[in-house]
């Protein structure tokens, strides 16, 4: 038998839905991702760490729970929502149901809603808190969700105590800073013979530069990056170091407030996998994957760096380059899973110098 759920937002609107997944109530940031597929590696992203994710695309849950597609270990968003959920998937690699897989995790999920009109809510209010029940709201829970907000995020997603992933007769040995990385950041890496020592977010620099790496990995994350002041510092003083790095999403934020720039929050951010970035060097335009709420503002980019990428959307800053050291980051996710593979180049440009560092050494 079908169970109520309704969903309230900050400003006051209601959404009546069936349940599915976890029966819990849950308050989160509420966002949507236009990712036509990939749910599995949406559901498992730790960028969504405490936000309740929607799904723009109508029917999820069709190839079931595939487990070697995750991105992460556990899924660290709130809740889920989608307009048609398939409790009766197909496909060869099933492993599992969607179902299943959401009351495993203690994750509280909402189907038969608008998605449609709730996305159109979102792009025209901006994100905003909501909140899970299976009791009628009442206008003051709309009222509650105001003070909720992310905090203490890379803390919650990052990893415990270092990993090591090698590559066969692998050539270079990269340390990947986990701000709560997508796994295949590490596994397009190791393909590309490099020895990756995975390492928490909260690293200190003297500890990453004993390891005598050829190259540092900063990964993507969720929350606020202003949040992350000792990382931040920690970043000031690996920069100095000169060592060949490479930054996606989280660490292209981190990276760029090392350096003195700023960052802010977006309106509804850019989630899916449909996001067009330019090259401002050639105009070439790729489709890239995204799932930020943040970017860094390019007017308060250092005189030691330059936009490499903007949005072709809304123009905003998708990468920076930096000429006093060896770094370069993306806004966008060149490992893409799930999502176009346009700019899995530029893991090819990080190996280059790496090689460059090595000959110059």
């Amino acid at each position: 038998m079908e169970k109520k759920a309704y969903l309230i937002l900050e400003n006051g609107d209601v959404y009546e839905g069936c349940a599915f997944g976890a029966e819990k109530e849950t308050v989160g940031e509420l966002v949507f991702t236009t990712a036509m597929t990939g749910y599995l590696e949406t559901l498992t992203d730790p960028s969504y760490y405490g936000q309740i994710v929607c799904q723009t695309f109508p029917l999820i849950g069709n190839y079931g729970v595939i487990p070697s597609d995750f991105e992460s270990r556990k899924p660290a968003l709130r809740a889920y929502i989608v307009r048609e959920w398939c409790q009766q998937p197909s496909n060869f690699r099933c492993e599992g149901q969607l179902d299943a897989f959401l009351k495993e995790n203690d994750i509280p999920g909402l189907y038969g809603i608008d998605t449609r009109c709730l996305t159109k809510t979102v792009r025209e209010y901006g994100v905003m808190n909501a909140k899970i029940t299976y009791t009628e709201p009442s206008s003051a829970d709309a009222e509650s969700l105001k003070d909720y907000k992310v905090t203490g995020a890379v803390s919650s997603v990052t990893i415990d105590k270092p990993e090591q992933h090698d590559a066969e007769n692998g050539r270079y040995n990269v340390v990947l800073m986990d701000f709560g990385a997508k796994l295949n950041i590490c596994r397009e890496l190791v393909k590309r013979g490099c020895n990756v020592t995975v390492v928490p977010g909260s690293t200190p620099a003297a500890d990453i530069i004993a390891m005598k790496p050829d190259g540092i990995m900063l990964s993507n994350g969720p929350g606020d990056p202003q949040e992350n002041k000792e990382i931040i510092e920690q970043l000031r003083i690996l920069c100095k170091e000169k060592i060949p790095t490479f930054g996606i999403c989280l660490g292209h934020q981190l990276l760029a407030l090392s350096q003195g720039a700023k960052t802010e929050k977006l309106k509804y951010g850019h989630r899916g996998a449909n996001q067009p970035a330019t090259d401002t060097k050639t105009g070439r335009v790729y489709i890239t994957s995204q799932n930020h709420g943040y970017a860094v503002v390019a007017d308060s980019l250092p005189e030691n760096a330059y936009e490499s990428f903007i949005n072709a959307n809304d123009g905003t800053c998708e990468g920076v380059t930096y000429t006093d050291m060896p770094a370069f980051t993306v806004q966008f996710h060149p490992e893409a899973c799930g999502g176009p593979l346009d700019t899995s180049f530029l893991f090819d440009k990080f190996i280059a110098m790496m090689q460059e560092d090595k000959n110059n050494a």
